[in-house]
């Protein structure tokens, strides 16, 4: 849908030895991680790890290991592809550079609490042996422990006990009998009393059973209360998807203006099968001045996955498009235009209009068999009654059945510009009738019409012998 008219993300990469540019193929939003899947001009994929929009770490990777953070991601996350208008969202800057690995964790303390880092290092297992991210989390354990803080330690060995659920000691020390407390404050609390303590659980909690409608609602109000609009509209997105109920459209409109344009909400809401036209009346403006400007490619492009169900204000525009679209971006369309012929007017015939139906049968042609072509241009029929291109090419239909009027035949499609079909057509007659020039002649023309001279002199020359022949009888 609408390929060509959003332009994929680039991003620059540096890394150690040297810099290296891509496009975003795809991304996952997973609570507070994004992952990003870069493709270089090389075929290469680099996966960036960003944090509450931060960049944490990145780097190529020939493949993805099954039951890694980055597999996760994109099998329980919201995954959006290239060209979705809001990956550049997931970018803060177009160019990015990764961080030093060996200093990494040691950089991260400068910016994140040590809770964060032990989540932070639960989404690195594709860059990192698991072993050490097990002693990071690890380390941010005791180091609660030793503290006092007891809610902290419990919610860490939580983490490392779902990061690497074979860990048996992990495992021990989460069900031990000193958390208890703690096990039963998360059964039984509300989600709010729970996110005063334990903001991150309560955010990926949410996040994993957002299919729940209490659950979609906390991570909404969550969103919106961070100010994260890009995950906020993808979460209503992913919402309209499953449920087939566009609610609160003008809402959510007026929050994804504000991080992208209306053509590209535009192109958002098809995907979901929502209809921008129907359902927000301001679009008509954006595609007039796409007429104004003289973009009727791109305005058609916008309208034509909706043409089988625009409001009646849009009928003048498809005159106008119908009038000004030349015939090869109509045929390269013309099963969505179909629905168009059916809402346009039928009022004024014009030689402008014949000559694009005109057009069209001819590029038709090139790629369709001629019955195919017909059964195509039909539909037209509707709106040009008065069209003498269809009622030839059914002529031409009847006269494939019969092969004594091949010469018929081949004249139809000379004048389509099928000067191949025409010539097999004229090669027929010709064999039929070896004496006559006629079919002779007109292979010559149509071999002029296809820049062959020699080929032209050689049947001319045939034909000067024919008639010659002729004469002396």
């Amino acid at each position: 849908m609408y390929k060509g008219l959003i332009i994929p993300t680039e991003i620059s990469i540096k890394g150690k030895k040297n810099m290296v540019k891509g496009t975003i193929s795809r991304a996952a939003i997973f609570a507070r991680t994004n992952v990003i899947e870069v493709l270089t001009v090389d075929n290469e994929r680099f996966y960036l790890i960003y944090y509450r929009n931060s960049l944490i770490y990145g780097d190529k990777l020939s493949k993805v290991e099954e039951g890694s953070f980055i597999t996760k991601a994109f099998h329980e996350g919201i995954v959006i592809e290239s060209p979705h208008p809001l990956l550049k969202s997931f970018i803060p800057n177009q160019s990015v550079s990764i961080p030093n690995k060996s200093k990494l964790f040691s950089q991260l303390q400068l910016h994140y609490s040590l809770e964060e880092i032990a989540y932070i290092a639960t989404t690195l297992d594709s860059f990192f042996e698991k072993d050490e991210l097990v002693k990071i989390i690890d380390k941010v354990y005791f180091h609660y422990r030793r503290s006092g803080s007891f809610i902290k330690s419990f919610q860490v060995v939580r983490m490392l006990s779902d990061f690497d659920p074979t860990l048996k000691s992990a495992s021990e020390r989460l069900n031990s009998q000193e958390f208890n407390s703690y096990h039963n404050f998360y059964k039984s609390s509300s989600l709010a009393s729970i996110q005063k303590k334990d903001p991150l659980f309560v955010e990926l909690h949410c996040f994993l059973n957002r299919t729940y409608p209490d659950e979609q609602l906390f991570l909404g109000d969550l969103f919106r209360k961070q100010d994260c609009l890009a995950p906020l509209l993808l979460l209503w997105l992913e919402k309209v998807r499953e449920t087939n109920k566009a609610e609160s459209i003008e809402q959510y409109t007026a929050i994804a203006l504000k991080v992208i344009t209306m053509k590209e909400w535009i192109f958002i809401l098809g995907e979901v099968n929502i209809n921008p036209y129907r359902e927000l009346p301001e679009t008509l403006s954006i595609v007039e001045k796409m007429i104004q400007e003289g973009d009727f490619e791109t305005a058609a492009l916008y309208l034509l996955n909706f043409i089988h169900d625009l409001p009646t204000s849009y009928d003048s525009i498809l005159n106008i498009l119908w009038a000004n679209l030349n015939a090869g971006f109509v045929g390269s369309h013309l099963d969505q235009f179909i629905f168009m012929f059916q809402q346009l007017s039928t009022e004024d015939y014009s030689q402008q209009s014949e000559q694009k139906v005109f057009q069209l049968a001819v590029i038709l042609l090139e790629e369709h068999s001629l019955k195919a072509v017909l059964k195509k241009l039909l539909p037209i029929q509707k709106l040009l009654p008065h069209s003498v291109v269809i009622p030839k090419m059914k002529k031409m239909v009847k006269l494939l059945e019969d092969p004594d009027r091949m010469m018929e035949l081949g004249d139809f499609y000379a004048e389509f510009k099928q000067f191949d079909k025409a010539i097999d057509c004229f090669f027929w007659e010709m064999e039929l009738k070896p004496q006559d020039p006629s079919p002779v002649q007109k292979i010559s023309k149509m071999y002029q019409h296809k820049g062959m001279v020699n080929e032209a002199t050689t049947y001319q020359k045939v034909y000067a012998q024919l008639k010659s022949n002729q004469g002396v009888g």
